[in-house]
């Protein structure tokens, strides 16, 4: 009896992990697959949401199956099966039965089977969505995030997101969107929204470094295979080249975010020698790519500023000047307020704190700043360097209470206990 238990309890273990490993990494390609020949993107999920509940009802007791993938894809095959069998539409019930005919050849999920991943991606893009609900979407049926978790990035409420992302899985499964990589006399009008989607992503899972959080876990990375793969698709497509460039420039320093014990680093602090170089060199390469191609754009000037600052501190020479420059051009093409706020910065480093406060009081008003977290801590850190301590420990206040990473919160009480002690004083 104990052996059996201790087998069972091994199982449960192995099936837990396996599930969770699985929704990681192809969460998205089996909802691609499973809604490719219905377009019923609400429907694949649901039925890949119970085949998950069977796999972690069965598998304890046996252990995952070699191919858990395939496992799951025919579950939620079979689960789609029992709706249309029970589906009082003729024409849904045959159009889903058709399912495991037209998918036999899917359901060894081997690397030989084309990734739909960037298809379903596109037709999310497709014109008849709302524009507004494009990349939100993405991040839910390609990622397979929450609505609660994709809101932060777009600055809605999570009811009135959810709401949105039904709507629009209804008007793919009306207007039988396709799922495939559009025409080039159509990529243009849903490229944007493509790589607006996965810049999103990307930037999920880089407010989770660690790894801490499983809904953010290898988002960063799925982000990145997501860009090579358009990269791949539009290799002469400027700003696919430039959002990859800015995403590995990223991506390079996430090694040197933390300590050892898991405390937060900031740029000016990181030690260079923990950055993967070779990713690096690799962005620097993309950039001169998309330099060539005679336009100019968001990702391309946001990588230009991500190679700046690594400029900057591989060689010791201060560059503020330059990277005030791509601020302004990044203002330019976005009119975005966390743009105008990173400009402020660089012009304290250039023309010290007074100066930058007076820059920042032209965004106070932004509402869209109200709620932002690096907002609150920049205000707090040039009140403190310029003796307005109170208004600071005010500032601190608010950034700490917005801080979503808790080792980004320790820095920051850490920097206002500094700032009580001058008060003190």
């Amino acid at each position: 009896m104990l052996q059996t238990s201790g087998v069972n309890e091994q199982h449960t273990v192995q099936a837990h992990h396996t599930a969770e490993m699985v929704a990681r990494r192809s969460y998205g390609k089996l909802v691609a697959i499973l809604a490719a020949h219905t377009h019923d993107v609400m429907a694949a999920e649901d039925a890949l949401s119970e085949a998950f509940a069977a796999a972690l009802a069965g598998w304890p007791l046996h252990g995952p199956p070699p191919n858990p993938e395939a496992w799951l894809l025919t579950v939620a095959r079979r689960k789609l099966i029992d709706v249309a069998r029970r589906s009082r539409s003729g024409a849904t019930a045959i159009q889903q039965l058709q399912i495991l005919a037209q998918g036999q050849e899917d359901e060894r999920i081997d690397p030989a089977i084309p990734d739909q991943r960037l298809a379903l991606l596109f037709a999310c893009a497709h014109p008849a969505i709302e524009a507004s609900i494009r990349a939100p979407l993405m991040l839910q049926v390609v990622l397979g995030l929450t609505a609660q978790e994709i809101v932060p990035a777009f600055l809605l409420a999570p009811a009135t997101m959810g709401k949105r992302l039904v709507r629009a899985k209804e008007k793919i499964r009306q207007a039988g969107i396709p799922f495939r990589i559009p025409a080039p006399d159509e990529l243009a009008s849903r490229l944007d929204a493509v790589l607006e989607a996965i810049y999103a992503a990307f930037a999920e899972g880089w407010a989770d470094p660690s790894g801490i959080e499983l809904a953010r876990r290898d988002l960063a990375e799925e982000a990145i295979f997501l860009a090579r793969t358009t990269v791949e698709l539009l290799p002469d497509e400027p700003e696919a080249l430039g959002l990859l460039a800015l995403m590995l420039h990223a991506h390079a320093r996430r090694h040197a975010r933390r300590t050892a014990e898991g405390e937060y680093v900031p740029f000016s602090q990181q030690d260079p020698a923990r950055w993967d170089w070779p990713l690096i060199e690799e962005a620097e390469k993309l950039l001169r790519r998309a330099s060539t191609l005679s336009s100019i754009g968001r990702y391309q000037v946001e990588a230009a500023l991500q190679s700046a600052h690594v400029y900057r501190r591989r060689t010791g020479q201060a560059n503020w000047a330059e990277v005030t420059q791509l601020y302004d051009l990044l203002f330019a093409l976005t009119r975005s307020p966390v743009v105008a706020l990173n400009r402020v910065l660089a012009v304290a480093e250039i023309e010290g704190p007074q100066a930058a406060l007076k820059a920042l009081q032209e965004l106070e008003d932004d509402g869209r700043l109200a709620d932002y977290q690096p907002y609150w801590a920049a205000r707090a850190e040039l009140l403190t360097q310029t003796g307005a301590l109170d208004e600071a420990h005010r500032a601190y206040v608010l950034a700490i209470g917005l801080a979503r990473d808790p080792a980004v919160r320790r820095f920051l009480q850490r920097r206002q206990a500094a700032a009580e002690k001058i008060i003190r004083r």
